[in-house]
This record gives structure tokens, sequence and C-alpha cells, in this order.
């Protein structure tokens, strides 16, 4: 199976207390060297707590944040940063907020025929052939053309969103909490709606989300994230029944289920993204952590088959 997209030690670092002269006063590290691969035709779940790096690292992908350092790979080529149309013919982003990501001034054919002219100049015809195509695809009815996007619900609004992302005719699809604003009875819609879509035009996805059953219904692999590294990764079915990160084990046990207590989560306080600690940034709330831990970084390591995990001690 081709590789759909590639990361070589992607990271972004933000600079905090800009000065006229010198150096700034601090630098925050939003995400970490990462690199990793995403298949064609898979769906890659990403995962962690809010403020772990996961929409910092999507932005980079598509090309809204500019890497610190590092490098994308698309089916392999490497995509030039200073070339947006580059980035927006072959990986799109759907947003989390489906509503306030559409233009409030703009009917839905406006939205819609933005990246048929921006990216693939297409003419009048072609565009209404193109826009009559992607409506049937998500299930949206012609007349919704004419209105404005305060005119629609949240999953409606969603459907929108996914049609202008097919509009570019990209393969690959950011897809950044996509349900998480939506009632749950339309979380369903929409996700059966997404693997459609998949199925239908050969989609690759990466699915960013906090809500732990949604990524393990939809995912094919697994990839968690913790203070803007990647703490494990594997085929979701493994990394779900059997967690080798310490990370891992916490966010599967504080997920709220029907008939079971929720967890209490691990003590200690989050590390200071101004100042990283040395070792492993999870060893202050980690019940296994040893001397090693708080002095020595962890590397990404394969723990058993396809799993890995960055961890001195996994479980």
């Amino acid at each position: 199976m081709t590789i759909a997209l590639r990361t070589e030690d992607l990271a972004c670092r933000f600079p905090i207390g800009k000065r006229l002269i010198g150096p700034p006063k601090a630098i925050l590290h939003a995400v970490h060297p990462t690199s990793f691969e995403v298949k064609t035709g898979e769906t890659l779940g990403i995962v962690g707590e809010s403020g772990c790096g996961k929409s910092t690292l999507a932005r980079m992908l598509v090309g809204l944040q500019p890497p610190t350092e590092g490098r994308v790979e698309i089916e392999g080529k490497a995509l030039d940063r200073a070339d947006p149309a580059a980035f927006g013919k072959r990986i799109q982003y759907v947003f989390q907020d489906p509503v306030s990501s559409l233009n409030p001034r703009k009917t839905i054919r406006q939205i819609l025929e933005v990246p048929l002219i921006r990216l693939h100049g297409m003419d009048r015809m072609a565009r209404r052939k193109r826009i009559d195509g992607l409506l049937d695809a998500v299930n949206l009815r012609p007349e919704f053309l004419d209105r404005y996007p305060h005119e629609f619900s949240g999953g409606q609004a969603q459907r929108i969103g996914i049609a202008r992302a097919l509009a570019a005719n990209a393969r690959i699809l950011i897809l950044d909490e996509p349900v998480s604003a939506l009632d749950v009875s339309v979380q369903a819609q929409v996700l059966n709606l997404l693997a459609d879509l998949k199925a239908e035009f050969g989609l690759t996805y990466l699915f960013i989300s906090h809500d732990l059953a949604v990524v393990e219904a939809v995912s094919d692999r697994i990839m968690v994230l913790y203070f803007g590294a990647v703490v494990e990764s594997g085929p979701a079915d493994e990394v779900f029944a059997r967690p080798r990160h310490p990370y891992t084990k916490l966010l599967a046990d504080s997920a709220p289920q029907v008939g079971r207590a929720i967890g209490g989560g691990a003590q200690g306080e989050l590390p200071d993204p101004l100042n990283p600690p040395p070792g492993c940034a999870f060893a202050s709330r980690c019940p296994r952590a040893s001397d090693r831990c708080r002095a020595e970084r962890p590397e990404l390591r394969p723990i058993d088959g396809d799993q890995f995990a960055a961890c001195h001690h996994p479980l």
C-alpha cells in the first residue's frame, strides 16, 4: 500500500514576548519533532487532551501554520510551503465548528465555487455540474445553494463543509473534531456519511478527536499525543484493548461509560510548555515513573508487533 502522507521531524514553536531587538522572552513548544506515515485509504485517529498539539499539527499539515522545522510529504512529494494551491489540491481541512467556518456573507453556491475557481479554474458550466455532484454526494438538496450558512443546522453545515473540502478534489482530509459540536443522532449521520465518501472517492482521513469511542469506531490506526509529542501508536483495536503507555490507559479509563464510574485521572500538574521537563513529560502524573523517566526522554519504539510507545516502563 502506498504512503499518502509522511512527516519528518515536523515541529512547531511559538515565540512569546517578541522584542524589537534580541531573542523573544520565551519559546512555547507546541509540537515536538514528530514523524509518522499515513497509508492511502487509511483512517488515522489522533487523540489526546486539549492543548496537546492536535490542532496545531493538523494546521501544519494543510499549510495553515508554517512549521518551525521538518517537512511534509504528500504522495511522495515534498510540498512547498510558499504555494498554498499545492496543499489545497492534495489535502483539505474540515473544521470543528461547521457554521463559523463558512463565510456568513456568501451563499452556499459561492462558498463551493471558491476552490473550483481558485484551484482548478473551472468555467461556469463545469462548476455547476461539479457542485450538483457534490450536493448529491453529501445528501443535500439543490435549493440549499442559494441560502446562507446561518440558515442551516449544525449537521447540514458540516455536510457543506465536507462538500467544500471535496470540491478541491483532494484525496486526504483532515477532520478536526468534525462531530464534537453536533447532537449524538446527527453525529452518527455525519460519521456514516464520511464512511460512505471514503469508500466512494478512495479518501484518506486524519480524524482528530478527544472522544475515544468515536475514534475507535472510525479509525484503522491510532496516534496518541501528549504535550506535543506522540506517546503511543498502533492498530486501533490493539491500542484500545491493550494500551502500552500509561497515558493511553489514563485516557481509556477516564472515558465515561454507562454503568461504570468515571475514572479519577492521574495526580500531578501538566508540564509548563514554556519550560518543558528534561525527561518524560508524563512523569509527574505517572504511577510508574522512575528517576530515569525524570532525566531521560523516552523515544517512540516498537513494544509489541505494530504497537509503538514512548515509555521506559510500558504496560
